[in-house]
């Protein structure tokens, strides 16, 4: 059940970016005169298609990883005299410009739109309250304390953990000062605080921006009650059940899941004798962790068993919800520091102060586009936005093949008023795509090192 929602939330999330940002290029070229021959949704063959009165071939084919617009074009072969003029390569060079624009355009354009339905029908979060302060942390060196209200980093408000560690994001690698402010609920006004950063490294795919700065958001107290249970896993093959209280581990009493987690970790491949309580019965069980690799090399037990949702105090959540007019602003404002945050964490992975290893591929968007659907329908929205943003900014990128290199072309034409020579387009395309293969060989590898 799980893998079909997965699959079905892939298909619809690739479906809807893949369409709009095709449907951006097929609109503009429309207005521009140019003949379509054919709409595709997906590569390779296709499983339905039809002819429309216009004459364009609309088509969803087998491969839903892309799509694309075929366009008259007398560069790829005979056109009649009668359709001359609406030839995409007849066209003045701003036309053909604004066509391929249009695409990752629109993928922008949804996201401020994503934003926008989400913000009118609100957001629940939880308020961001320091749990703990790591000792010798950047956070610890301000004199940040726990208990105390993120209000603001770096002069952006903050309403949530999502939008602390957006923030904090944005200063990966840099050196200086994040300027924050807290406040306690007793307090009548915030407490400016000014956390060191040297150089400030960043293992992203282990570790957030906001633990690496020394904060770990308050949590309430989780029971040691099974919440899940993974079919094929070591919890189901010892016995254990949802709505089980664990109280105790080799007779070592057990009050909090925390305490529960650690002794797991720590007993990869080691019988643990378990009592927990169940229908208000005590049942002894025996469970064997099965070891998993970290990361950093270290061999951790683990069960294949979840928590139970903690009830979070109503004073430690916050809904957040603007009328149609004011969601606007704010999602336009959203979308931009998207963007931002996109390019700037591109230009840093190509100085080398963000890891490869963040990249991501099929895979991953797969696993994340299952889970946020699985959240609701604000985690999938958010989701659909922030790919969708990706997808444009990604694909306005000056490398030959995407929309972003026709562009550079095209620009060199409109300036040096003759259009680039087939032969350095040639190489190019043979660059770019060397370029999206090595990077999409590395984003593959990484999505396997993460299963």
């Amino acid at each position: 059940m799980a893998l079909l929602q997965t699959i079905l939330a892939t298909l619809v999330t690739l479906g809807i970016l893949v369409t709009i940002h095709e449907w951006g290029h097929f609109w503009v070229a429309r207005r521009c005169g140019v003949k379509v021959l054919r709409f595709s949704v997906g590569f390779g063959k296709a499983l339905w298609s039809r002819t429309g009165k216009d004459g364009t071939v609309y088509a969803v084919a087998a491969i839903p990883l892309g799509g694309y617009v075929k366009m008259l074009d007398e560069r790829e072969g005979d056109v009649p005299a009668s359709l001359h003029e609406q030839a995409f390569n007849n066209k003045p060079v701003l036309q053909r410009m604004a066509i391929v624009a249009a695409g990752p355009a629109v993928n922008l354009i949804f996201a401020v739109f994503a934003y926008w339905l989400m913000f009118i029908v609100g957001t629940s979060t939880v308020v961001p309250i320091v749990g703990s302060v790591s000792q010798g942390s950047p956070a610890a060196l301000a004199g940040l304390t726990s208990g105390e209200e993120i209000v603001s980093i770096d002069g952006r408000t903050v309403r949530s953990w999502e939008e602390a560690n957006l923030a904090l994001a944005s200063r990966v690698g840099e050196t200086g000062v994040v300027e924050l402010t807290a406040k306690r609920s007793s307090a009548s006004t915030p407490e400016r605080f000014q956390l060191p950063l040297e150089q400030w490294k960043v293992e992203l795919e282990s570790e957030s921006p906001l633990s690496a700065i020394g904060i770990t958001p308050y949590r309430p107290e989780i029971a040691p009650v099974i919440g899940q249970v993974v079919d094929g896993q070591a919890a189901k093959a010892g016995g254990l059940k949802e709505g089980d209280e664990v109280v105790a581990v080799n007779g070592q009493a057990i009050s909090a899941w925390p305490a529960l987690v650690s002794i797991i970790q720590a007993s990869a491949n080691q019988p643990l004798s378990l009592s927990v309580l169940r229908d208000g019965k005590e049942v002894s069980l025996s469970v064997t962790p099965r070891e998993r690799l970290q990361p950093t090399g270290e061999l951790q037990g683990y069960i294949g068993a979840g928590a139970t949702a903690p009830e979070w105090p109503e004073a430690m959540q916050r809904s957040i919800s603007y009328g149609p007019l004011e969601a606007v602003p704010v999602a336009i404002t959203k979308t931009w520091n998207m963007i931002a945050l996109t390019l700037d964490s591109i230009w840093k992975m190509i100085e080398g102060i963000i890891s490869v290893k963040n990249l991501s591929g099929p895979i991953t968007i797969a696993k994340v586009a299952g889970a946020s659907a699985a959240s609701g329908f604000e985690p999938f929205i958010s989701f659909l936005a922030y790919l969708s943003i990706s997808l444009g900014v990604l694909n306005l990128l000056p490398i030959p093949v995407l929309d972003g290199g026709h562009l550079l072309y095209y620009t060199i034409e409109l300036i040096s008023g003759k259009p680039v020579s087939e032969r350095i387009q040639d190489a190019g395309l043979k660059m770019g795509m060397a370029v999206l293969l090595s990077l999409m060989t590395v984003a593959i590898v990484n999505d396997f090192l993460r299963l």
